[in-house]
């Protein structure tokens, strides 16, 4: 291969293998000798700092130039630590951006230079980092919450604008189809209620059927048409799932058709219903990340608001690790989807891999009738507009389960 394909593909390797690779590289080298540009050397320091095996003992953090930017301590190095993340913004793409920071926080413990404002401005606002921030919001100092609070604002905007839209066209979609109207428009056509009730009008010269009437679908919203419940497990291994189940929420509460209900738990029951329909950030800053799990309580709290059954979606969000009465959670959920309620239990709301859950508590839940499997946020519009239109949620799930995560 040419020279220029060949450095390319030699620089990569070195910049995924690191020095501990370079004499091996060099031999591949056309010139005997792999020589990093400028800006791959910047990369090689900023992935260094993370990933290089170095002694973390009292040596300045990251930076872009000198030997010590291959140590990660935790000195005084904000104004350094911030150059490195301007670095790796700079010379890596978003998605890398986002996995090198969640990287930097879990191997090297930097999750307490997000206190320093300077830092929190530089990072690439993702969900993981907002995830973060939430496990941390009670040592936030006050110099650094009005930036946490935009970088979680930032997040929250940018999910929104991917799910709203789809979410408002299932809900609308599935309730718009509940009545008619004698309102003529052809994209409103009733096909299937327009041919029932036109069969005996068939000409059999002309082998079609000539209708005496057509059957339009009715485009008026009703308010509070359908409750839904959202009820959110807040324990810290659900943090991207109650992000996403915020946000949706915050979506449900926009729709006038829907009466909904957030809720979020550990081993007691907030109700942050208000936050939600007000400002999904301060419902965000509401959550408290971490601690037991007392699922059975939060259903039992869930329930007061189940007005007509039928009329009700309740969507549990956990990974179904219960500390409370298991037995009665069961119970709870089997009466519950007896008495006509749509139940669905999603083990993670989350584009990751797949999650870790109670198997038998998920397989108990599933045999009465509550389809319990990880959902990526883009099925989830599907799941709800089958819910509306009173599909099997079971089989439905089935389907989109293949699709999911």
């Amino acid at each position: 291969m040419g020279n220029n394909a060949e450095h390319q593909a030699l620089s990569r390797w070195r910049l995924i293998l690191g020095t501990a690779a370079e004499e091996e590289l060099n031999r591949y080298s056309s010139g005997g000798h792999l020589e990093l540009s400028s800006d791959e050397l910047i990369m090689d320091r900023a992935l260094a700092a993370i990933y290089d095996q170095t002694d973390d003992s009292g040596q300045d953090g990251g930076t872009s130039s000198g030997a010590k930017s291959r140590n990660a301590g935790q000195g005084k190095s904000a104004p350094r630590l911030a150059q490195w993340l301007g670095d790796v913004r700079a010379f890596f793409p978003d998605d890398v951006v986002s996995v090198i920071q969640n990287d930097a926080m879990e191997r090297k413990g930097w999750k307490q230079l997000l206190f320093e404002p300077e830092v929190l401005a530089s990072v690439k606002p993702d969900i993981q980092l907002v995830g973060t921030l939430l496990s941390l919001k009670g040592k936030i100092p006050e110099q650094t919450k009005d930036t946490a609070r935009m970088l979680v604002q930032a997040v929250v905007d940018e999910l929104v604008k991917k799910m709203e839209q789809d979410i408002q066209r299932a809900v609308t979609g599935a309730l718009n189809r509940r009545q008619h109207t004698p309102l003529s428009s052809l994209s409103g056509i009733d096909w299937k209620r327009t041919i029932q009730r036109n069969l005996k009008h068939y000409d059999a010269g002309l082998q079609r059927i000539i209708p005496e009437r057509f059957y339009f679908y009715d485009r008026a919203r009703r308010n509070k048409e359908w409750t839904v419940i959202v009820d959110i497990d807040q324990s810290g291994s659900m943090a991207e799932s109650v992000i996403w189940a915020s946000v949706i929420g915050s979506i449900f509460a926009s729709i006038p058709a829907l009466d909904t209900r957030v809720v979020v738990f550990d081993t007691e029951v907030v109700d942050l219903t208000e936050q939600c329909a007000n400002d999904p950030v301060d419902m965000l800053f509401g959550i408290q990340l971490g601690g037991g799990t007392n699922i059975d309580k939060s259903v039992a709290y869930c329930e007061q608001f189940i007005q007509e059954p039928k009329k009700t979606l309740f969507i549990i969000i956990s990974d179904l690790y219960e500390g409370g009465n298991q037995s009665r959670l069961i119970r709870r959920m089997r009466e519950m989807k007896e008495s006509g309620v749509k139940t669905l239990c999603l083990l993670a709301l989350s584009d990751e891999g797949k999650p870790f859950y109670d198997e038998q508590l998920a397989k108990a839940l599933t045999k009465d009738g509550t389809p319990c499997f990880a959902c990526t946020p883009a099925l989830l519009p599907q799941l709800v507009e089958g819910a509306l239109k009173g599909q099997d949620l079971s089989e439905l799930a089935k389907r989109l389960e293949t699709k999911g995560i």
